[in-house]
């Protein structure tokens, strides 16, 4: 039986407008912007569930209809997902007093859904942003896991080493579908630190789509989306940004020393190694290119990138409604290698609320802050470090899961399928799923469940390890009062290749290649932000319990564009500002 590692993982420097200057204060990145950008601005100046919670999951609907808007206005011009890699909302409750910028203005202007959650078990990169604008679940997506994501040799990267990505294993259909359906001329553009963030949210179709490579530095994508780079993709790659504006830099705190509780001499951040600030970035280009992801100059560089593309695809200025999806990563980045307890992660959101601020006074700028849609949320939370007491949560049962330890497990089941004739081969054990390969044992449920049976009696044993459910168990469970339950159901269809699942204990984590990581059915791992904002949208903060899933469908109905196919989550109407509200 097969054991798999656990993959969880010409321009000019401006101030754009004074206003930002104020609003925003001295602390403000100030980012490359394009000089087409400026150019444009010339021109249009000139021209005029809660653990606890009992809530039953709903039924699959269809979502929005070609009916009139719910909001008795102009149609946005422009719709952004923004998605922040491992953002957990206690951030923003933590440090509001602190933001100045982007978040800000998102929490106080804001439709804020303070219980949103990715209601599926892997809370993992890859199936979050599959379904944050795909209204559906991983178990209709496709897309269960980052090992199972986009990589593929069959679609390797124009101009770059770095692997081979495409939506190759995306099912179905996402926002960016349903709008160029009904708008054939409707534009989009997704852009990522990383492949399946900048890949997954537009789903399938052949959008302009790129995402960073290591490997030389560069903004670049895939031959599933043509065979060469649009002319504005390179020239902002040969401006050589990574090396021109912050190789050879220091990431210091943002603010003064005395805002940051947190102690910055925790030697269980980064494994001992480069815990204490400031941290270098070096000079050299292998170097630089590589550690750049893990430094908040990167989600800097993602912005000013996104920035470009706007400008260089007009979107938002051509008459009809865009979409526009980015992906920040070095939060994720952040939390596995410090911890999301940790000052850098402190001064690291500091840092995505001021780049968010120009960004958003940008995207105003150049489109009209009244034509703006704008979504905030996460792929997934994450779990403090197992290795050291938590500030905010009880983790002091927390243990660190090793493969190793299953060893049992492996051989019961392996000795139960010999019995039965069932090849070894077919089997495969992942850390979160017992698998078996159905091509090579068709049918024999009887003998696959007897399989099962002996790998959850052993694994049930494990140190650390919560609960070991067999799939088609779950599809008898109350998923209304058994969150876990629905969570893993929401991932994986019984009678399909897993046949068993694996929950570990509260906090505790697989492996020791992180400091901290995610992947759990359980809440911290699922809770996530979710604001709307823009003038289609209410100021409010609400405590129901949303989903993710609920993000597309929401964008839809404000649309007025139809849902193609049958999706799980519902339109969110509450979040709409009605003709006459203030």
């Amino acid at each position: 039986m097969a054991l798999c590692a656990l993959d969880h993982n010409g321009t000019q420097r401006v101030q754009l407008i004074s206003s930002v200057r104020h609003r925003y204060g001295p602390q403000l990145p100030c980012l490359v912007i394009p000089s087409l950008v400026i150019a444009c601005l010339i021109s249009a100046a000139c021209a005029q569930p809660p653990e606890q919670s009992t809530q039953q999951a709903p039924q699959q609907a269809l979502a929005a209809s070609a009916a009139a808007s719910p909001v008795d206005q102009q149609q946005p011009a422009l719709v952004v997902l923004v998605s922040v890699d491992q953002f957990l909302p206690r951030f923003l409750e933590r440090w509001q007093s602190q933001f100045t910028g982007g978040l800000a203005e998102l929490m106080n202007n804001g439709a804020v859904f303070r219980q949103a959650y990715h209601d599926h078990a892997i809370t993992e990169t890859a199936p979050g942003h599959a379904s944050l604008l795909s209204g559906r679940f991983p178990n209709s997506t496709g897309i269960a896991a980052n090992s199972a994501g986009v990589n593929t040799s069959d679609a390797p990267l124009i101009g770059a080493a770095d692997p081979g990505a495409s939506p190759f294993r995306f099912k179905g259909t996402t926002l960016a579908d349903w709008m160029t359906t009904a708008q054939p001329d409707a534009r989009v553009l997704s852009v990522s630190r990383k492949d399946r963030g900048a890949i997954l949210p537009v789903g399938r179709g052949q959008h302009s789509v790129f995402w960073y490579a290591m490997s030389n530095g560069s903004f670049t994508t895939s031959s599933y989306y043509g065979t060469a780079l649009p002319e504005w993709v390179s020239a902002y790659n040969a401006e050589g940004n990574v090396m021109k504006r912050y190789a050879g830099k220091f990431w210091e705190l943002s603010r003064h020393d005395s805002l940051y509780t947190e102690p910055d001499s925790v030697a269980g951040e980064s494994f001992g190694q480069g815990f204490l600030f400031p941290h270098f970035l070096p000079p050299d280009d292998l170097s630089a290119t590589n550690i750049i992801i893990g430094y908040p100059f990167m989600d800097e560089l993602t912005l000013d990138f996104a920035l470009r593309g706007v400008s260089a695809m007009q979107l938002g200025q051509r008459g009809q409604t865009d979409l526009l999806s980015v992906s920040l990563s070095t939060t994720d980045a952040v939390g596995h290698r410090w911890g999301p307890e940790s000052r850098e992660m402190h001064d690291n959101v500091l840092r995505i609320d001021a780049a968010l601020g120009v960004f958003l006074d940008s995207l105003s700028t150049l489109v009209g802050r009244e034509r703006l849609a704008v979504v905030f949320t996460a792929d997934h939370g994450v779990a403090p470090s197992p290795d050291f007491r938590s500030a905010t949560a009880d983790n002091s049962g927390a243990a660190r899961v090793m493969l190793d330890d299953f060893d049992a497990a492996i051989r019961s089941s392996a000795v139960a399928a010999s019995r039965r004739k069932i090849p070894l081969e077919a089997l495969n054990f992942d850390g979160f799923t017992l698998t078996v390969d159905r091509s090579i044992v068709p049918g024999q449920e009887r003998d696959l469940r007897a399989i099962a049976q002996a790998f959850a009696k052993d694994a049930e044993k494990v140190n650390g390890v919560l609960r070991v459910d067999l799939m088609e168990d779950l599809a008898r469970a109350d998923t209304a009062k058994d969150h876990i339950a629905r969570r893993w159901l929401h991932m994986f269809e019984p009678g399909g290749d897993v046949i068993a699942v694996v929950t570990l204990t509260p906090y505790s984590i697989f492996g020791t290649g992180n400091v901290a990581t995610h992947g759990s059915p359980h809440d911290y791992d699922a809770h996530v932000p979710l604001i709307f904002w823009g003038s289609a949208f209410n100021t409010l903060r609400s405590d129901a319990f949303v989903r993710t899933v609920d993000i597309g469908p929401t964008l839809a109905a404000l649309l007025s564009v139809p849902v193609t196919e049958r999706v799980d989550g519902k339109a969110l109407d509450q979040s709409f500002r009605r003709a006459g509200t203030p």
